[in-house]
């Protein structure tokens, strides 16, 4: 039974609340490490905290409580300048960031949080009673895992039962009452030589004895993942809910004009103002729906800075470990995303973060020599163009060498010399996408497995979107990805094979072009044709279908995806279109993305050009050649 029963309401609003403010919280953390005097930075923070402990009182989590109060009243003697901020004290605080987090994920699971780890509680105490003379380097920087999956509880008990913060030493040269406060502290610090990095499968830690095991552990991490899975509730704007509620009072009252004039049709009123007033109103209720649909639509737009907020406390960390002074500069937080579009975005950019950080930029002494500052920036940027939402991660690095690429994926047989020959620069930066690459000589406990760029880049497409890398070697590299604005509506262009349509994603299309089969030429045993200089192959629509060519083509589409450009041969037009997607759940054959329903009820595939190009001239693609036919008879 959880232990919150009857208070389900109430925790569902404090973990919201609690972690945004603690996601606020992190990033006021990173920017006072810069600005460490900034007066307005440490009230914030302490009321974040304060803030937090209300809440947690509310629900009698005392463990919690607790420690809120201990990070509060630090952050008191800070704004009061009675103790100084230093990069120690400072990996202090984020370790108590980090125990307050995993508290989260205890509660998300309706268990009361346990005690923070003793270590943290140590410090805390430490510093506050000022046993902790000149805050050096407590080591606990190495304590913050940089993945999330929490603190290196080896690293923290080294830092603060003797080797940096070193109690007794300061004991020694203290009075005998703080000799003795220093000695018990000291005696009471859990021993955590025995001690997994992780937490209880429960969620719960042995604290009945002093040095006692932990018996077992799932991550905090997971704890986390289990409270963020997937928010079923969305904050809206009540001015966008109450433009939904005037638009839906007006398409009422266009229904009932509607049924007040199909009574007079039906009771013989067919005149010319009759029927005028019928194609009024019909006018109006299209107008007022797609409106409505439209305003629907915004109520799931979210700011993308409630994603972003995550990323500095983890560039953060991670410069640390690495020894490297890394700024997230985040620009364009207010854009707005598909909401459950931001909760795919959260992994692929912080792969792309994480890389910046540990293979993009240089050490200080490096980018020094080089005639750069010492500080590296990393720039993560969110932006609307058009009916897309681009996102940019850019740093000042030392790029990536195209020839280098190339050299890598020969040398671990991803591919052959005589296909590395034969690729441009943007083609070889591609490569770092397949699966298996990496460039790194030996994996780290960061990167360097070769699983992490085709995870991103398939996780992108996933979203409809693409992604592209530019790179100068001693400037820096950018990665830049292109989403659609929503995931509930997609511009197609609808293509007719004979007198069958199918949706093609309008954000692959380039151009369309009439095709002159005289024109031709074959290369390699494929068809191609000439644009702009620019030697492109041509693949017909039924090929990829695995339908019978019953005529030639007569128009191409010009498409381009994140590895190739290519004609796509079809047989006529039937229009673009804005998409309203049906999920296929249940039944998802491959190589179709979704469906839509055209205004004459026709049902009609939206194609997943990605896997029918992925396939193309495999076994598979013989395999499954009927595929998208099989589709059209199940809905048929």
């Amino acid at each position: 039974m959880s232990d919150f029963a009857g208070m389900e309401d109430l925790l569902q609003d404090f973990l919201q609340e609690a972690g945004d403010l603690l996601s606020d919280v992190d990033n006021k953390l990173v920017d006072l490490e810069r600005s460490p005097d900034d007066r307005r930075l440490l009230n914030d923070i302490f009321r974040g905290f304060h803030t937090i402990k209300g809440g947690a009182g509310f629900l009698n989590a005392t463990e919690l409580v607790t420690l809120c109060h201990l990070t509060e009243s630090l952050f008191d003697k800070l704004r009061n300048a009675e103790i100084r901020l230093t990069a120690a004290l400072m990996d202090t605080i984020m370790a108590a960031t980090q125990s307050v987090r995993h508290m989260f994920g205890e509660i998300a699971q309706g268990t009361q949080p346990h005690a923070a780890p003793g270590e943290v509680s140590v410090a805390l105490r430490a510093i506050l009673e000022g046993r902790v003379e000149s805050q050096a380097d407590t080591g606990m920087a190495a304590a913050v895992n940089v993945a999330d999956e929490g603190p290196d509880w080896h690293a923290l008990h080294a830092a603060v039962s003797g080797q940096d913060i070193a109690l007794p030493a300061v004991a020694a040269r203290s009075t005998p009452a703080a000799a003795a406060n220093a000695a018990a502290a000291a005696d009471a610090a859990v021993d955590l030589s025995k001690l997994k990095p992780h937490f209880p499968p429960e969620g719960r830690r042995s604290t009945d004895k002093p040095g006692a095991a932990v018996s077992g552990a799932p991550s905090g991490r997971r704890a986390d993942e289990r409270a963020a899975a997937r928010e079923a509730t969305i904050r809206v704007d009540t001015t966008r809910l109450d433009q939904v509620l005037n638009l839906s009072g007006e398409i009422g009252l266009t229904k009932n004009r509607l049924t007040s004039l199909r009574a007079d049709i039906l009771a013989g009123r067919t005149d010319s103002e009759t029927l005028q007033a019928l194609d009024q109103a019909v006018s109006q209720l299209d107008l007022l729906v797609s409106d409505l649909q439209n305003s629907v639509m915004k109520t799931r737009m979210q700011p993308i800075g409630r994603l972003f907020q995550k990323y500095p406390r983890i560039a953060r960390d991670l410069a640390r470990q690495l020894g490297k002074d890394v700024e997230l500069a985040l620009i364009g937080e207010e854009t707005e995303v598909d909401k459950t579009m931001i909760e795919d975005l959260a992994d692929p950019l912080i792969h792309l973060i994480r890389n910046a950080v540990d293979h993009g930029v240089e050490g200080p002494e490096e980018r020094l020599l080089a005639g750069k500052p010492a500080k590296s920036v990393v720039r993560l940027e969110a932006r609307q163009e058009g009916d897309h939402i681009v996102l940019i991660i850019a740093d000042d690095g030392h790029g990536i060498s195209p020839e280098r690429i190339r050299a890598k994926a020969v040398e671990k047989n991803i591919i052959s010399e005589e296909e590395a020959n034969t690729l441009d620069d943007r083609q070889s930066l591609n490569l770092i996408f397949l699966p298996g690459f990496s460039t790194m000589a030996q994996a780290s406990a960061v990167s360097g497995r070769g699983v992490g760029m085709d995870v991103v880049k398939t996780n992108i497409q996933k979203l409809n979107g693409s992604i592209e890398i530019r790179s100068e070697p001693g400037k820096g590299s950018v990665f830049i990805i292109s989403l659609p604005l929503t995931l509930a509506i997609l511009p197609v262009l609808l293509v007719l094979l004979g007198d069958q349509p199918f949706a093609l994603p309008l954000s692959m299309v380039r151009e369309i072009l009439p095709i002159d089969h005289q024109r031709m030429q074959e290369v390699g045993g494929k068809e191609t044709l000439v644009v702009r200089g620019e030697i492109l192959p041509v693949i017909a629509l039924s090929r990829l279908l695995g339908w019978p060519q019953l005529r030639q083509p007569e128009y191409g589409v010009l498409m381009q995806t994140a590895e190739r450009s290519f004609i796509l041969a079809v047989d006529n037009f039937a229009g673009r279109d804005d998409a309203v997607i049906k999920a296929l759940d249940d039944f998802r054959p491959r190589g179709v993305a979704g469906v839509t329903t055209l205004s004459n009820g026709q049902i009609v595939l939206i194609l997943d050009m990605k896997e029918l190009l992925a396939d193309l001239g495999t076994q598979a693609d013989r395999d499954l050649r009927s595929t998208p036919a099989r589709a059209l008879e199940f809905f048929a």
